[in-house]
This record gives C-alpha cells, sequence and structure tokens, in this order.
C-alpha cells in the first residue's frame, strides 16, 4: 500500500504559526497579563516559549508580586536588602528564601513564595510573658535567626500574648498563627490540662483547645523517682509525690484538642488559630496561649516565638 503520508499544508503549519503569533504579542502585553496570576503561574510560564521567558522575567511582572508600599525597614546586613538585587525577581526569590530580621531585630518577615503575601515570627523578646522576669530565662538561640529565647523555668500561671498591626499584612489574606518552641531536657506539667488558645481580629474572637506536649507521657521531670533523700524535708517530698502523679501519666486529649506537629526546621510548632486579614483595617490581630485555671506547675518551654504565616488549603 502506498505510505499514508499526511500532506504539507495549513494544519501542519499551525502550531508552529501559533507559537510566532506569540512571539509577536509586545513584551508589555504579555507582562501586564503575568502580573496578575502569581509567582508560580509566571515561573510555569517562562517555559512556554522565549518570548513569554523574557516578559516572565521582567520587573513589571515581579514588581506586581512585591508588597503594596514595600516591606518594613531590614536589619542592617540583612542579604534581603533592596539595595542589593539587581531586578525585582531576584529581590522577590531572596525574600521568599527564608526570613529577614527587621530594624529591631526581635521580628522577621518573609515573603510566602506561592502568593507573595508577607509573614511574619513574632520573636520570644516581643511577646508579653507573664511572670517572665521571675519565673522564665532568657537563653541563648544557636539555631534560629533570633538571639534569644524564653525557658520556663516553674510556673502555675501560664500566660502568653503577642499581637501585630493589621497593616503589616497582606490583604485579603486568610492567616494562621503558630507557637513556635521545643522542650528543655526537663519538662512537667505541660501535658494536662489542655492549654486556650485565642486569635482575635477586628470583631472576631476564636478560641480553641490545644495542648503543647502532644499528650504523650511526661517522662522526663526534674524529680528522681528513685531519689529517697532521707535529709529532704516532708513537705518536699509530698510535693515530689504530687509531680509525679500528675506528670508522669499518658494523657489521651479530646479529638479537638490541636496538637503540635515537627518541623523541618527541628522545632515544633501548634497552631494557634486562623483568620482573615481584609483591607482598610487599622487594628491590631491578638494572639494567646495560656493556663491558668488548674493552678497546676509548668516547666521546660523553650519559646522561639510566634510565627503567622498564610494558611495553606487542604
Amino acid at each position: 500500500m502506498p505510505d499514508q503520508k499526511r500532506p504539507a499544508g495549513r494544519r501542519a503549519e499551525e502550531p508552529m504559526e501559533g507559537a510566532c503569533e506569540i512571539a509577536r504579542l509586545p513584551e508589555e502585553l504579555l507582562s501586564a497579563v503575568l502580573a496578575r496570576t502569581t509567582p508560580r503561574d509566571a515561573c510555569r510560564a517562562a517555559a512556554v516559549s522565549p518570548a513569554f521567558r523574557a516578559a516572565a522575567g521582567s520587573d513589571a511582572v515581579w514588581a506586581a508580586f512585591l508588597p503594596p508600599g514595600g516591606l518594613p525597614p531590614l536589619a542592617d546586613g540583612e542579604p534581603q536588602s533592596p539595595a542589593l538585587p539587581s531586578s525585582k525577581k531576584e529581590l522577590f526569590l531572596r525574600l521568599s528564601a527564608g526570613p529577614a530580621l527587621l530594624h529591631d531585630r526581635l521580628v522577621s518577615v518573609w515573603l510566602d513564595r506561592e502568593t507573595g503575601a508577607k509573614c511574619y515570627m513574632l520573636s520570644a523578646r516581643k511577646l508579653s510573658i507573664v511572670w517572665v522576669d521571675t519565673h522564665w530565662a532568657w537563653i541563648p538561640l544557636e539555631d534560629s535567626r533570633f538571639s534569644e529565647g524564653a525557658e520556663l523555668e516553674d510556673v502555675c500561671w501560664f500566660e502568653i500574648h503577642g499581637k501585630i498591626h493589621s497593616k503589616m499584612l497582606s490583604q485579603d489574606t486568610t492567616y494562621a498563627a503558630y507557637m513556635v518552641f521545643k522542650m528543655a531536657d526537663y519538662y512537667y506539667g505541660l501535658n494536662f490540662p489542655a492549654q486556650e488558645a485565642s486569635v482575635s481580629s477586628g470583631a472576631t474572637n476564636l478560641t480553641r483547645e490545644v495542648c503543647l506536649q502532644a499528650g504523650e507521657a511526661d517522662e522526663k521531670t526534674h524529680y528522681d523517682e528513685g531519689d529517697d533523700d532521707e535529709s529532704d524535708e516532708e513537705e518536699e517530698e509530698d510535693v515530689d509525690e504530687y509531680y509525679r502523679s500528675l506528670t508522669n501519666r499518658r494523657v489521651v486529649h479530646e479529638e479537638n484538642v490541636t496538637l503540635p506537629q515537627r518541623r523541618a526546621d527541628g522545632w515544633m510548632e501548634l497552631e494557634l488559630g486562623e483568620f482573615l486579614s481584609e483591607g482598610g483595617d487599622d487594628g491590631e490581630v491578638s494572639i494567646s496561649l495560656m493556663e491558668t485555671k488548674s493552678g497546676k506547675w509548668k516547666s521546660g518551654l523553650i519559646v522561639q516565638g510566634i510565627e503567622i504565616r498564610c494558611k495553606k488549603s487542604g
């Protein structure tokens, strides 16, 4: 049988003609279209054709992904400083690669790589911690952008507050707030009862039950059950026995209690709540974590800060 070859004609030329048509579109028009998408879409579009690649890397596109009005002043020497990058795309990629310290070095900021929304972490020094001067200790941190963290030594009234001005956040963005922490070598009292987390934005105030210790038995305690020092006061022995009875047991929390997750950086995070940042709000977002009703003593929590970032669906 004769070869069934497809005759050359317009149908065979259409793909090439289509590609040529795209290439003939003004770069300004392509840039205007891509600027209405997302950073992820712009990066994908760069693989379509050389024309799209040029438009997708233009300052006109990436300027649209940077926050309106820019960022708060960064600390001196930060690699994300706007004075250093050679293009808007490079600035965006630097700001979305990791947190940069603000000028007071107590707050860090970065951009969400998918949406360009501003995200923050409030350091422990930026938080309001009840009894911080007498029942907490400031310790150096080697695995954080912040130089110090707060370690809970011993307290029965546990209360931490943080706040951020609404204008610092991106508009029309759903955020979630997370306590970022880890446990010291010795800890107790954080597995039961559950703590109360609260997030307040505008007229909305949402609370939930959370637990810092994931419900496992508290096996690392200040008190050694094998120690029978006869010189101890009877009252101190009673206190030791009280703590053992409360902390060395496994606690199973109800399903509605939010538990912490381990992060890629080795710290733990506990979601405290979420909120919608709307445009035109001149107020503050307030975040709290507390347990003040039981009178149970707690120790061993190391707080890095509260992180406020875009809430991911699913």
